[in-house]
């Protein structure tokens, strides 16, 4: 099928000085090369200034642009150069791509598109014949566009979390818009200091717009956020998934202690009983529930942990502060005397962070939405097969989960050429 010259200024944009002078086809290899030039006498400008300068010299340029009609397209152009008085020597733009690239804004909206569809960056690289670098820079190119043009706005309910990449304790910190479930912010490790950057890009009253912040238990979070947060001792929640965690370890440890004893005396009533203590009743099969009911009725002091841990559950509905205070202190008092090492232990974390409960209770906040992305985010970690620095793991969240619009201006998601 052969390639007309009107169709090809359509496809790339191209209007007056600008014009397709030739179109060369390999019929056999498949490739085209779209030959554009520049009228002579055309008024040409700095593309710093955009003052109107004299004309220099022309270098030769080629870009990289999407298939036509399955042909392999590249732009060929001889690029005129000005000399401007104040910027010297310039190269002028062009309507078809930006500077210092090699490839067009058309073709970077189709990566774009083809990234966006869940495929890795190999895949679109392999797909399109051209590096893996390319693929990467654009991927780079969007994320820093989408970020440049996001709108700093209040955010009223955030989530804080961390997540690995890398083996070896290697940790990321994500704060994310619980309501959109967008990232707004990723930063290297989870110390207080990571989370002081999220802090230091925000405005003081987008700041004072905060009315929760849901976290873990991590005290780097909690020392950031009280730093910078006006009256954060009653915005940080503490999110009840790492509570119940917390006191489930307790249960375990019970159960594991207890164990041992009992085997000594060759008795194993609790040998493969493990996840009995652990799963919700709602989803156990019948013959889980059946052997579970007599085990929770027993004397074991397993049997007493999980009943303490299951009376921690049920105190998640308060809508009164007053009254989820007095609910969860008649609880700190049946955990400290309940003569469990363990559950001593796991009351007194709770105790040390009562405040942060409490407020998850009222304000009826959660890190279920941070959970969400956390795992979207390992999703993107297996697609990628892993990353080797964070910069290049933070740009894929933020491309993937922040919300960003990363198209070149003026082109949105790219339709497929007929």
């Amino acid at each position: 099928m052969a390639l007309r010259v009107q169709d090809i200024n359509h496809l790339l944009g191209i209007e007056s000085p600008w014009e397709v002078s030739e179109i060369k086809q390999d019929k056999t290899a498949y490739t085209a090369e779209i030959h554009v030039t520049c009228s002579e006498g055309s008024v040409l400008r700095c593309p710093a200034c955009n003052k109107v300068c004299p004309g220099y010299d022309h270098r030769r340029r080629q870009w990289r642009h999407t298939d036509i009609c399955e042909y392999r397209t590249t732009v060929v152009a001889e690029v005129p150069r000005v000399e401007c008085s104040e910027h010297g020597i310039k190269t002028v733009s062009v309507p078809w791509a930006d500077a210092r690239v090699r490839f067009t804004m058309a073709f970077e909206a189709k990566v774009i598109d083809w990234l966006q569809d869940a495929t890795s960056i190999s895949t679109v690289a392999s797909r399109l014949g051209v590096s893996w670098t390319m693929i990467a820079n654009i991927m780079d190119r969007s994320v820093k566009r989408g970020l440049a043009r996001k709108e700093t706005q209040p955010v009223p309910h955030i989530c804080v979390d961390e997540t690995s990449y890398k083996k070896g304790h290697k940790y990321i910190t994500v704060v994310s818009d619980s309501q959109t479930g967008t990232v707004l912010f990723v930063k290297e490790k989870r110390t207080h200091t990571s989370l002081d950057a999220y802090y230091a890009g925000c405005s003081a009253e987008q700041l004072e717009a905060i009315e929760s912040v849901s976290m873990d238990m991590w005290p780097a979070y909690i020392k950031s956020t009280k730093k910078h947060v006006p009256d954060a001792v009653s915005k940080i929640s503490f999110d009840r998934f790492h509570v119940v965690k917390k006191i489930s370890e307790g249960v375990d440890k019970v159960r594991r202690q207890e164990n041992r004893e009992l085997r000594k005396a060759g008795i194993d009533d609790l040998v493969g009983t493990k996840y009995d203590w652990l799963t919700n009743r709602e989803n156990m099969s019948a013959r889980q529930k059946k052997r579970f009911q007599q085990l929770k009725k027993s004397s074991l002091k397993t049997a007493r942990a999980w009943a303490i841990k299951e009376l921690s559950q049920k105190l998640w509905h308060y809508v009164s502060r007053t009254w989820a205070l007095k609910g969860w202190k008649r609880w700190l008092s049946w955990a400290m005397r309940c003569r469990l090492e363990p559950m001593k232990k796991a009351a007194k974390t709770v105790k040390n962070h009562l405040w942060g409960i409490i407020n998850a209770i009222v304000l009826k906040v959660s890190n279920g939405p941070a959970e969400s992305i956390n795992s979207r985010i390992k999703t993107i970690k297996v697609r990628a097969r892993g990353f080797r620095n964070t910069k290049r793991f933070a740009n894929a969240i933020y491309f993937y989960l922040g919300g960003l619009d990363l198209y070149p201006e003026g082109l949105q998601k790219q339709a497929p050429h007929s």
